[in-house]
């Protein structure tokens, strides 16, 4: 009587969880962006502390409950860019339910309202910059207007690019014939440039309208 033994099967290899390459290169690239924004404060409160009576002055010009609305709509944005998120995470493209079943919708939709009011933003700052302009702060008129369009100008760009990728996702989520991790990882690193974009936004008026 002859006995088989069965030799015992190799153990699987432990599988490697390596963070992923494009959300870690989106958060390096956001902190040197961080440190621009952090010269640009730095300007802004050295051409304040050398110029304290024209601060005084123009700032009285500002429109804060004006821009207090802007700032809500930006900040607002961000949390209908996370639901966004959400929706990506579970690899839903677009809703399932009806127009009005929030609870349904899918990334589509929930970056469509961001991109609604991103774009309401930097419509409201265009106005707000032609009536300053209006009243002679202008970006070479004194120091004050130099600080302050440069500093909420270069936001505004970015607020911009942040525009166009919500447009570059919402467009490549119609034309894949499927809805996988590759797009969902697109949509969560563009919201982590839109939220540093909001968090710069919130530091920008506290400093600029607040603290006058």
């Amino acid at each position: 009587m002859t006995s088989a033994t069965q030799a015992p099967s190799a153990a699987p290899h432990p599988a490697l969880n390596r963070p992923n390459m494009v959300s870690v290169g989106t958060v390096v690239w956001l902190s040197s962006e961080l440190m621009f924004f952090a010269g640009l404060f730095a300007m802004y409160f050295t051409l304040r502390s050398t110029s304290g009576d024209l601060w005084a002055m123009e700032t009285e010009k500002l429109n804060v409950p004006f821009a207090l609305v802007n700032t809500i709509i930006l900040v607002s944005s961000s949390f209908s860019c996370q639901f966004g998120v959400f929706a990506a995470e579970r690899l839903q493209p677009r809703r399932t339910g009806g127009p009005f079943q929030f609870a349904q919708w899918g990334m589509v939709e929930w970056f469509l309202v961001t991109f609604v009011m991103g774009a309401i933003f930097v419509s409201v700052q265009a106005f707000e910059y032609a009536e300053l302009v209006s009243e002679g702060v202008a970006l070479s008129s004194n120091p004050f207007g130099s600080a302050f369009y440069i500093t909420t100008g270069f936001h505004g760009i970015h607020v911009i690019g942040g525009l166009i990728a919500f447009l570059f996702i919402i467009g490549r989520a119609f034309i894949a014939r499927q809805f996988g991790h590759f797009e969902a990882t697109s949509a969560i690193v563009t919201s982590y440039y839109w939220h540093f974009v909001d968090v710069v936004w919130i530091g920008l008026f506290i400093i600029i309208y607040f603290l006058q």
